[in-house]
C-alpha cells in the first residue's frame, strides 16, 4: 500500500501554470514546487515575475521557467504549445488558471446587461474557454506519456450558479454574463474532456468561491454573511485542492469538480 507522503510527492513530474504571475497563481506554484514539481509558468508578455522564479528556485531548488504568452492571441497560444514541447519531454500537470475577468472601466463589461457587448463576450471565452481548449488539446500527448498526469481547469462558483445581486448594490463591481457563462462552459467541457482522454489523462476543476482582494466594504460583509464559514476565502485556502488534484493523492478521480467556497453555495 503507498503511503500518503509518497502519492503526494512531485519530484521529477512538471507542471505548467497559466495566469502564474496573479494571487492564486503564485501559490499554485509554490505548493507544486514545494511537492517536488519542475514549473513551466506562464503569464503576459512583459509581467514581471523574475521575483518569483527567483523565490521557488531558492526556497524549494526546483527548475522553473517563464514561457510569455497573450492567451487571447491564438497565434501566440500556438507558440507557447511549441515552445513547452520544446523544452520539456514530459508533461505531468496542467492547470489551466488564466481568466479573462475586465475591469470596472473596460466598455460593454462592467454594466447592466442590455449594455454589455459582444466584444467582451467573445474576449471573454477566447481567454476563459477556447485557450484551455487549445492548450488542452496541443498538450495531451505530451501529458498521455507522462506519469500520473492530470489537468486542472480553474472555473468559478458562478459557473455552477447566477449570481446574487444583492451583494454588489452600492458597487462599481458586477458579473457580466460572459464570465459566468464561460466559466459554466469549462465545467463541460472538464467532464467532456474527462471521459474523452480517459484512462491515460485524469481531468478535474476546481470553483473557487469569493477571494478577499479589496472589495469594497459593503460588498464583503454581505458576502460573508452569506458565508457559513463567516469569511472570503484567501489564496492560501485552494493549496490542498491543489496539491490533491495534481498529484496521485487524486489518481481514481477525474471528470469531478471541486467547490472551495467556504460553503456559500450549500443554501
Amino acid at each position: 500500500m503507498s503511503t500518503i507522503e509518497k502519492l503526494i510527492n512531485l519530484n521529477g513530474r512538471t507542471a505548467l501554470i497559466t495566469g502564474a504571475a496573479g494571487g492564486l497563481g503564485r501559490v499554485m506554484a509554490s505548493t507544486l514546487a514545494e511537492l517536488g514539481a519542475d514549473l513551466i509558468l506562464v503569464d503576459l508578455p512583459n509581467t514581471e515575475i523574475s521575483g518569483l522564479i527567483s523565490s521557488l528556485i531558492e526556497r524549494f531548488k526546483v527548475n522553473v521557467d517563464f514561457i510569455p504568452c497573450d492567451l487571447e492571441q491564438q497565434v501566440q497560444r500556438a507558440k507557447l504549445i511549441s515552445q513547452v514541447k520544446e523544452r520539456t519531454k514530459s508533461l505531468n500537470i496542467l492547470i489551466n488558471n488564466a481568466a479573462f475577468v475586465g475591469t470596472s472601466d473596460l466598455p460593454g463589461w462592467s454594466v447592466p446587461f442590455e449594455q454589455q457587448t459582444v466584444e467582451t463576450w467573445r474576449r471573454a471565452f477566447e481567454v476563459n474557454l477556447t485557450a484551455i481548449f487549445d492548450l488542452c488539446q496541443g498538450l495531451v500527448p505530451l501529458l498521455r506519456r507522462s506519469e500520473g498526469p492530470s489537468i486542472i481547469n480553474i472555473a468559478s462558483i458562478y459557473g455552477l450558479s447566477g449570481p446574487e445581486w444583492s451583494l454588489y448594490e452600492g458597487t462599481t463591481m458586477s458579473n457580466p454574463a460572459a464570465y459566468s457563462a464561460s466559466k459554466g462552459g469549462l465545467l463541460q467541457f472538464t467532464r467532456w474532456l474527462a471521459t474523452t482522454i480517459a484512462p491515460e489523462v485524469r481531468v478535474n476543476a476546481i470553483s473557487p468561491g469569493g477571494i478577499s482582494r479589496g472589495q469594497p466594504e459593503s460588498f464583503q460583509q454581505r458576502y460573508i454573511a452569506k458565508t457559513p464559514l463567516g469569511r472570503m476565502a484567501i489564496e492560501e485556502d485552494f493549496c490542498g485542492a491543489v496539491a490533491f488534484l495534481g498529484s496521485d493523492m487524486s489518481m481514481y478521480m477525474t471528470g469531478q469538480n471541486l467547490v472551495v467556497d467556504g460553503g456559500l453555495s450549500s443554501w
